[in-house]
């Protein structure tokens, strides 16, 4: 039924939880690929041994270690190593795990009964849990109140709050479809998956589950992750990406896409990274429809204004945040 995809880059203290949320799903019908992109921390020691080794964290459980391959490749960025797990793939339908991640017992049983439910759907999503400073906050995911599962305008639900309704963790999607969109786009290593899932949902039904399943890890080793205040460069980022004519002239995605470059640009605006294609996206933008706080940084503001105005703004948090420690001593 599924083919269960964890990418691996340097996370040895997580690799564990991941594949151990893995082995103990209630459905049973899958096979796990995890793809070791030449890691230098050694997360599933040793090197070259037998998936039966390599997992021995989990004890004598032979008939989960049959359904395991464990691949080794040199360092060639997640969007690669994702498309290789896919080709390796032999079921239907492919399932993504990052490595610092996990799934509620239940996720893949609950994924095939949407699938049921909704054979027409090109992707199949699940909402999830951000798992920050040990707190579980569910995902504010822009679906009507009381909406339990259905289809979905996949861009007015993300335009809508911000959070995102398909993440790299919770997605199911049909091999075919990846197959025919060619998959994660090899240069792209922030927004990777966003820019494929446009490319399915503007072809395909999107199917969810607003159940939170997943649980999105942000609690760690910050150099392990891929958001931040790192600045890509233009073809790592998919806000600089030349979209399809179909996305272009969908008003759903331009609204979207408009509001993730307003919030996403900025920092390469205040780092002046990029600048001319940064103004170039930004004279596309119908400022009427988005929050005036955004006009102010990019149209009436200097970048180094912006820049000081946002650092009063950090240096006002990190006083917050002291005073609220010495108060709990």
């Amino acid at each position: 039924m599924f083919s269960v995809i964890i990418p691996l880059y340097n996370k040895a203290p997580y690799i564990e939880k991941a594949i151990r949320s893995v082995a103990a799903q209630t459905c049973q019908e899958f096979e796990l690929i995890v793809i070791d992109d030449g890691s230098q921390d050694d997360p599933l020691p040793p090197k070259g041994g037998n998936g039966l080794q390599r997992l021995s964290f989990l004890g004598n459980c032979s008939e989960f270690l049959e359904k395991v391959r464990i691949v080794e490749q040199k360092n060639q960025g997640v969007s690669i190593t994702r498309n290789n797990g896919v080709s390796l793939a032999k079921y239907d339908y492919i399932a993504f795990l990052d490595a610092d991640d996990w799934w509620a017992p239940t996720y893949l049983e609950e994924m095939k009964a949407l699938i049921s439910q909704y054979p027409e759907a090109g992707i199949y999503g699940s909402s999830y849990f951000k798992v920050k400073n040990g707190k579980y906050i569910p995902a504010n995911i822009g679906v009507e109140a009381g909406f339990q599962n259905g289809l979905i305008n996949y861009f007015q639900v993300y335009a809508k709050t911000l959070w995102m309704p398909l993440t790299s963790i919770s997605v199911v999607i049909k091999k075919n479809v990846f197959v025919e969109n060619n998959g994660f786009k090899p240069s792209l290593k922030l927004g990777e998956d966003f820019d494929l899932w446009a490319r399915v949902a503007i072809k395909y039904p999107v199917a969810f589950l607003n159940k939170p399943l997943a649980y999105y890890n942000q609690d760690v080793i910050l150099v392990t992750r891929a958001v931040g205040a790192r600045l890509y460069e233009k073809q790592e980022n998919m806000l600089f990406t030349q979209y399809d004519k179909a996305l272009t002239d969908n008003a759903d995605f331009r609204f979207l896409f408009e509001r993730l470059a307003l919030y996403g640009l900025l920092k390469y605006y205040m780092a002046a990274k990029h600048l001319a294609e940064t103004k170039e996206i930004l004279k596309q933008i119908d400022w009427s429809r988005h929050e005036k706080k955004y006009y102010l940084y990019y149209k009436v503001l200097s970048p180094a204004m912006v820049r000081c105005w946002f650092g009063l703004l950090r240096q006002a948090w990190l006083l917050k945040q002291r005073i609220r420690k010495f108060k709990k001593k």
